[in-house]
């Protein structure tokens, strides 16, 4: 039984130490996204934004346009004259826009499918990977990414933010890559860094609700479940002082 635990708690170090050592490789510190569930309105204009921005080539293979209508509290029709653009039945999966072929030609292979991206990663490293793309000519796509070095994909939202650049430290060696210590936006977009800092906080949370759609009805589920439990726990209560009262 000893050993038994000794195992897992080792696994469970080296988890935690790969954990860590994969978090500094890919840039350093996250930024808290400040997103929240319950904010319906959130979740709306997050699910037209990644429609819009984002599905063209990445799938949703665990949501269903079906469940995000009544999630979102949005009508069938809405959903599927706004945020379907690619005519599957109301009932199916989301697809991604992109065929196969082309997705291979110029990125080498499919994108990934982000259906549970925000669990993988979690919603903070969603929100600060979107605000960390800046312009790098060396890259295939003419972009790189602070947080994940060497993204093989361009800033889908670099209209809304503008063109970020990178801000150079000092080479830790002769011959080596200077480290980016910051991020400039030198060419604004179309919409001011409060607003961008919203659209992307709005697509993260909508993506924390496609890994686990059910945490919305879980929520409401709790504080039902809290109020049962006070309940049974006062009936119990008073049961336990009617058996009592004549012991002493």
């Amino acid at each position: 039984m000893t050993d038994h635990w000794i195992v897992r708690l080792a696994c469970a170090a080296a988890l935690m130490l790969s954990s860590a050592i994969a978090g500094a490789a890919e840039g350093g510190k996250t930024l808290q996204a400040g997103n929240d569930l319950s904010d319906r309105a959130s979740l709306q204009r997050g699910a037209q934004l990644y429609m819009n921005y984002c599905s063209g080539c990445h799938a949703l293979k665990y949501l269903r346009y079906s469940r995000m209508a009544a999630d979102l509290g949005l009508s069938e029709e809405e959903v599927m004259n706004n945020l379907n653009f690619t005519g599957t039945p109301i009932g199916e999966q989301i697809p991604v826009s992109m065929p196969k072929a082309q997705a291979e030609k110029w990125f080498g292979k499919m994108p990934p499918d982000l259906s549970l991206i925000a669990r993988v990663r979690g919603s903070d490293w969603v929100y600060t990977y979107l605000k960390s793309f800046y312009v790098d000519p060396s890259r295939p796509l003419g972009w790189n990414n602070s947080l994940f070095p060497n993204a093989s994909m361009p800033n889908p939202l670099w209209e809304m933010q503008g063109l970020q650049h990178a801000v150079h430290g000092k080479a830790e060696s002769p011959g080596a890559d200077p480290p980016v210590i910051g991020l400039k936006i030198e060419q604004p977009g179309n919409v001011d860094a409060q607003q961008y800092d919203q659209t992307v906080r709005d697509i993260t949370n909508f993506l924390e609700y496609a890994g686990e759609p059910a945490a919305l009805k879980r929520q409401k589920l709790g504080v039902w479940v809290i109020l049962f439990l006070a309940l049974l726990t006062f009936l119990a209560y008073l049961l336990k002082k009617e058996y009592w009262k004549d012991v002493h």
